[in-house]
């Protein structure tokens, strides 16, 4: 239902009842709907002037339409507060109106055959205009507010409250749904006539409250604009669009968030819609040592870019066309992770702060002590890679930690993301959250999956060697499972041999804690998984329950391998595939690898290779990320879409903009506290932050040739 509503009563109307409310007075011109000198109309028949000059009126049918039309407007809009739309957008026009009735009745050429014929012409035509200005609603037709639907309302807004204290959101919309139903034959939910159901249906309380709110609102004149928090002012931005993705890793670390960013910032650069900037850290020379697998080091990061393309462009097969930059980071060997060295956002410059995904949003803003990023960003993306909670747990006091971390996760996702989107349902439910893959394989791998298709169709025998598993050598990474079943089942695969290649700090304790066990275990140093003497296997064994999308999971089936794995929300993904075989106990571990090294695998049909491909996640995440509609969309127009708090369609109508939002205020407090927590270094180390990251050290600043740190933040005072 178009939503128009102008206050349309016309003299005549305001005479003899029937119309909404007194057209108001307009600065500079006559305000339509009112007669020409500003009085009331005179009763009689001849009322039907309906707003024109009674001096210059039209005579004749014209008149007689234009008084019918007044009046169809008045009588059927005026029972129906719906909305706000602005005319000047809808006929390109110079009328500063805001619209509130319901054209129930009157489609949208008869509105512009009317303004026409009011003479109301398009920008530029050059012809006359008239300045129009329009009276809200009479607030004694809205009925005000009861108890029931201020704590309803409440209720809803304090969302972000249950968030944090872990209360299922459900909950809440059940308390608001039965609230609001206990009104629902009233007035205001209940004003359409039985010929024009609602636009929301009965289901839906939260639209309805909602819009009762802002019926109220709009009837006191009342226009929100912005709170304590909110910045209002968002960077202008180019023609272009521009999308910064920003991580905590970079090759030649070969860790997911070092390599799944790379490739995303790839296929996103391939569309000419928008430029692309990778931010990555800069480690200074002892910490790439620590780092880098064979003590690989970089002298600039000139020098590392070109090792990152190079890597890149010889997989992708294409020739990359993104900037990459550096920020200062420095690493944690206790938790084998690079923690950010001063405020991330200020190595984006500001012209070219547009679209920021987050790659691993929680870890990029434990300490983060800088600019907001929904305040400097039009729009901001996290995507969850790591299931740290799961890692923390398996610590000394890992349960109270594990606690800690995970309000202090949700805190940063709320405060500093539009959007978040997880890997899978092995991570933690995080707000504004939802769960989808939107990371693709190495286009290699499918090739080899494609070239050992072709070999079986011919008749070769393309699958030589029997079961690996491949991963970093840590407990956390799966070999803990894999041990134990090995031991609880030593009999039942007696004759089995797994071959597992993988370097990590653990590799003496697994390697030992094998040969204790006298398992059949071949352990083999660390390699690519899209090396030649890998593509042999038939079987890749993977145990990780710790994983949120296990990459060599991918690959594996890319290559059209068997994968046997758990069955756990991290493979939630892979069960669609016919050679994922999963199992729920030790013993169905079993039998799953006896059917594998039993018959042969399927060949992936092409939408299988496709759903695995980077084209298709890249596609997925721009859908879910809601990235497709904002750079489809003005920065204006997207703002004003997520604002508005409603979905958009023909049959929806966006809530009022004076509808203010209790739930960006919590995101705007929540964000101060942070930056306030942040900025004192005694409570940064007292949470296990890395010494001197509030700020970049002067090594990071000759590296990356930035201000001094002393001169970029000056101690005052000495």
């Amino acid at each position: 239902m178009a939503s128009y509503g102008v206050d349309t009563r016309p003299a005549a109307a305001a005479a003899g009842g029937g119309g909404a409310a007194a057209a108001a007075d307009c600065p500079g011109g006559r305000g339509v709907g009112a007669h020409t000198d500003g009085q009331d109309s005179p009763q009689g028949d001849g009322a039907e002037a309906a707003g024109a000059d009674h001096r210059h009126a039209p005579q004749g049918q014209a008149q007689l339409e234009r008084s019918n039309l007044w009046k169809k407007l008045s009588d059927k809009g005026a029972r129906q507060v719906l909305g706000i739309l602005e005319l000047r957008k809808k006929f390109n026009t110079d009328v500063p109106c805001l619209v509130i009735f319901s054209f129930s009745v009157v489609d949208e050429i008869q509105i512009e055959n009317f303004l026409h014929s009011e003479k109301i012409v398009p920008r530029g035509s050059g012809g006359p205009k008239k300045s129009m200005s329009f009276a809200s609603e009479a607030s004694e037709e809205v009925p005000p507010l009861d108890l029931g639907e201020l704590l309803a309302y409440f209720l809803k807004q304090s969302g972000p409250l249950f968030d944090q204290l872990g209360i299922k959101r459900d909950v809440c919309d059940k308390l608001v749904e039965s609230l609001c139903s206990k009104r629902k034959d009233h007035l205001a939910y209940g004003s359409f006539s039985a010929s024009e159901p609602s636009t929301f249906s009965n289901d839906n309380a939260g639209d309805e409250l909602d819009l009762r709110i802002a019926s109220v609102l709009q009837s006191t004149g009342h226009n929100y604009e912005g709170g304590f928090w909110n910045d209002g002012h968002k960077y202008e931005t180019a023609d272009k669009r521009h999308v910064a993705i920003v991580t905590t890793a970079s090759l030649p670390w070969m860790t997911g968030t070092a390599v799944n960013p790379l490739f995303r910032a790839a296929y996103l650069a391939k569309s000419s819609k928008q430029d692309v900037t990778l931010v990555v850290p800069w480690l200074c020379k002892s910490d790439q040592e620590l780092v880098y697998p064979n003590c690989m080091t970089f002298s600039s990061p000139q020098e590392q870019e070109a090792y990152m393309r190079n890597w890149l462009e010889e997989r992708v097969g294409f020739k990359t066309d993104f900037k990459i930059s550096f920020y200062p980071g420095k690493f944690q060997k206790e938790r084998r992770s690079i923690i950010p060295a001063g405020d991330t956002s200020q190595f984006i410059p500001s012209k070219e702060a547009d679209i920021a995904i987050l790659e691993e949003p929680e870890h990029l803003n434990w300490y983060h002590h800088g600019k907001r990023w929904t305040d400097k960003f039009n729009h901001v993306v996290g995507v969850v890679h790591t299931n740290y909670l799961e890692y923390i747990k398996r610590e000394k006091n890992g349960a109270i930690q594990a606690f800690f971390v995970k309000h202090i996760n949700n805190l940063v996702a709320r405060a500093y993301c539009h959007k978040v989107l997880r890997l899978s349902g092995a991570t933690q439910d995080l707000p504004k959250s939802m769960i989808c893959n939107v990371h693709g394989v190495n286009p290699k791998f499918l090739e080899v999956g494609e070239r050992i298709a072709a070999e079986r169709e011919s008749g070769q025998h393309s699958f030589s060697k029997g079961a690996y598993f491949l991963g970093k050598m840590v407990w956390a990474k799966g070999y803990r499972e894999l041990i134990d079943l090995y031991a609880k089942h030593k009999s039942d695969l007696e004759g089995f041999k797994l071959d597992i290649y993988g370097n990590g700090e653990d590799s003496h304790e697994v390697q030992s804690a094998a040969k204790k066990l006298n398992l059949n275990l071949n352990f083999h140093k660390g390699r690519d998984h899209a090396d030649d003497s890998l593509h042999g296997y038939k079987v890749f064994i993977n145990p990780s329950i710790s994983d949120v999308l296990c990459t060599a999971t991918a690959e594996a089936l890319a290559m059209g391998k068997f994968v046997v794995c758990a069955d756990h929300p991290s493979n939630d993904f892979f069960r669609s595939f016919p050679n994922c075989l999963t199992y729920k106990t030790s013993e169905d571990f079993v039998a799953k690898v006896k059917e594998a090294m039993a018959r042969d695998p399927q060949p992936l049909t092409p939408e299988q290779r496709y759903n695995l491909s980077w084209e298709a996640a890249t596609q997925r995440f721009m859908e879910h990320s809601e990235l497709d509609k904002v750079l489809s969309s003005s920065n204006r127009d997207y703002t004003t879409s997520t604002s508005g708090c409603g979905k958009s369609g023909d049959n929806k109508m966006k809530k009022s903009a004076s509808l203010p939002n209790m739930s960006d205020m919590v995101d705007g407090g929540l964000a101060f506290a942070h930056y306030c927590f942040t900025g004192n270094e005694l409570l940064r180390l007292s949470t296990g932050a890395i010494p001197g990251t509030l700020n970049y050290n002067k090594q990071h600043s000759l590296d990356l040739h930035l201000l001094p740190p002393q001169v970029q933040n000056p101690v005052y005072g000495w």
